[in-house]
């Protein structure tokens, strides 16, 4: 559902570990911890962000993360019902709405959320006509905007395929999760329904903070000199970076840039898979570094341009008192090589290796606020530092990429 889920790479069996990041070129950070609600809360840089697309463009759909979930078997529906209620109670985020103080948005939290399950039946439809219709449902789903003043920002929606097949539609706005967050989620709504069913106490573990609580760590800690020494050293990574990728295209760019598009997905094969991994623990890379030099290579290519910028998302998780949370934490780090053009493969990835560690090293600053540091000249018509956009998913056999 989520592209940036990929970003927290599952080395399998043969895969190569994961290269040890260099020292961090910033103060330690301290610890996210709880904060008082009794004042108004501010929101995460990247809360910020979305709720300004949304003023900018109110009723899109752009946003829309969807979930969705083939349930086979007897399905014992309270039981369903009461593990997302229990999910909804144990993560803030799931609560929130913005409303506008003193001219600031803030997060409103919600003592109580109760989650209506929508339900629905296609069994009245010929066995042959049922998949098209819940294409259809869901399709719809999908297109059906969010409003983040009034809430709620997660929708669910059962529909019944037959006695022993359901399909379950969670339909989430991205400004209260992301990929990691549908993880949890999954993995919550499974422990708490199993749970539910065998009439046991669900024993999932406490939550020591909550989304607001990072919101208000990033804040207070991502300013000052940890903020201007972050920045500095994204202006010497991206100075002189080409403004824009020119790529060989059949038809004339659009004026303003729009959401209409596709992704191509390609399975490599499993032998290929195995070559692939192969490479990568000789070369000490992960299969993510490994594919994007190859699309740096790519792109050097078709363009003729020996220096390209690849947007990448990461979890940007970087305390274990978050990794539980269900909330909007992804951030995107623009990676840029040059010379991919002209270089042998091997001294390739150990250059976009350099790259992405150094990157993970200084990815805390939310690239909207890099975009406004580095002021790059703007064009609607084009993302801002790049254009091209990479995720890449590994598992334990064939790997998986998509752009």
């Amino acid at each position: 559902p989520c592209p940036e889920r990929a970003m927290t790479e599952q080395p399998g069996p043969t895969s190569a570990p994961a290269p040890k990041s260099p020292a961090r070129s910033r103060r330690r950070a301290p610890p996210v911890v709880p904060v008082s609600r009794d004042a108004a809360l501010p929101l995460s840089f990247g809360q910020q962000r979305m709720w300004f697309i949304e003023q900018l463009t109110p009723g899109g759909i752009s946003y829309n993360v969807p979930y969705f979930a083939r349930l086979t078997g007897p399905l014992d529906v309270p039981a369903l019902e009461r593990a997302l209620a229990t999910v909804v109670a144990r993560h803030e985020a799931l609560r929130t709405t913005f409303a506008v103080v003193e001219g600031r948005p803030v997060q409103r939290i919600a003592r109580e959320l109760s989650l209506r399950l929508r339900m629905e039946s296609l069994e009245a439809l010929p066995v042959s006509e049922r998949e098209a219709a819940l294409r259809t449902l869901a399709e719809a789903e999908a297109r059906e905007p969010f409003d983040l003043g009034a809430g709620p920002l997660v929708r669910v929606r059962l529909v019944r395929m037959g006695a022993t097949e359901h399909v379950l539609f969670l339909m989430l706005h991205h400004i209260c999760c992301d990929g990691w967050s549908l993880t949890v989620m999954e993995r919550e709504l499974k422990a708490l329904y199993a749970a539910a069913v065998s009439g046991t106490e669900a024993t999932r573990p406490a939550l020591s903070v909550q989304y607001a609580d990072h919101a208000v760590w990033q804040r207070q800690w991502l300013q000052g000199d940890v903020l201007a020494q972050q920045l500095e050293w994204w202006r010497g990574q991206l100075a002189g970076a080409p403004a824009a990728l020119e790529l060989p295209t059949d038809r004339p760019r659009p004026a303003a840039q729009s959401t209409r598009g596709a992704v191509y997905r390609h399975a490599l094969s499993p032998r290929l898979g195995r070559e692939l991994e192969a490479l990568c623990r000789k070369q000490g890379v992960t299969l993510f570094m490994a594919l994007l030099g190859g699309m740096h290579l790519l792109l050097s290519r078709h363009s003729g341009q020996d220096d390209s910028v690849i947007g990448s998302p990461i979890s940007g998780r970087t305390r274990q008192e978050v990794e539980p949370l269900i909330g909007f934490f992804i951030n995107t780090l623009p990676l840029r090589v040059q010379g991919a053009g002209h270089l042998g493969f091997g001294e390739l990835l150990h250059r976009v290796r350099k790259t992405c560690l150094d990157a993970y090293a200084h990815q805390d600053v939310p690239f909207e606020q890099l975009v406004d540091a580095l002021q790059p000249e703007r064009d609607l018509s084009r993302t801002p530092l790049f254009q091209e956009h990479a995720v890449c998913t590994v598992i334990a056999g064939p790997v998986r990429s998509s752009s």
